[in-house]
């Protein structure tokens, strides 16, 4: 109940755009900009840690606010010539998809994707710094991704971060020490190249970075992604 009533209440202090198709906003298809860039949309799946497709993910696609995507696509450029790729698990999230994962947070009896996604913490432990009840994501400039090493037959193979996507607990800190020194380099490598486009990591995801640059920081959508 606490939690619900905390969602209301962020909500309250942001605005939701009355906005109910992409071409009403500034948010467009990354692969407008860069057909070639590697999308793993996970939530419009159900290898996620909810288990199912997430509300609001009717299709695997990326969409950003312009002024983010063109950063990510001009860095997805420079990162070609030096031999690396991004590859891309999430991007704008519709304000829908957070409701379920607090929903999802709230039914303690539903533990299956524990193994795999927080196999060290209590399903309990989630709200707040794992779970957030209004997210940078549906506003449209925060992305979730890892780099690539690809070689000269164009075979792009992601660089070993130690831990998966959405692994909650320590080791998917930036700067875990649980993590091996050639792990910890490949975050930071993916760091550096991010932070050099105006993007800035969320300390406790290796893979979670938020452009500085947002037009109106308030404001969330919620357009279904299809």
């Amino acid at each position: 109940m606490f939690a619900l009533l905390a969602v209301t209440f962020l909500l309250h202090a942001q605005t939701i755009s009355p906005a109910t198709r992409f071409e009403q906003t500034d948010l467009i298809d990354l692969t407008r900009l860069a057909p070639d860039i590697l999308l793993d949309i996970r939530y419009a799946t159900a290898d996620n840690f909810v288990g199912v497709p997430v509300r609001g993910y009717e299709a695997p696609k990326c969409y950003l606010l312009a002024p983010a995507a063109a950063a990510l696509v001009r860095l997805e450029h420079e990162l070609r010539a030096q031999g690396y790729a991004l590859k891309v698990f999430d991007c704008y999230r519709p304000a829908r998809a957070v409701a379920h994962f607090v929903e999802w947070s709230q039914d303690l009896s539903d533990r299956k994707t524990k193994p795999g996604h927080y196999p060290d913490l209590d399903k309990s432990q989630l709200m707040g710094e794992y779970i957030a009840p209004v997210s940078g994501h549906s506003k449209g400039a925060t992305v979730d991704l890892t780099l690539m090493r690809c070689e000269q037959d164009d075979v792009c193979r992601e660089l070993d971060m130690g831990t998966d996507f959405d692994l909650f607990g320590p080791q998917a800190n930036t700067d875990s020490s649980e993590v091996t020194k050639l792990q910890h380099e490949n975050r930071l490598r993916l760091r550096r190249a991010m932070e050099s486009a105006g993007f800035r990591n969320y300390p406790l995801e290796w893979w979670h970075y938020s452009f500085q640059a947002v037009p109106a920081p308030e404001l969330l959508y919620d357009i279904p992604v299809k």
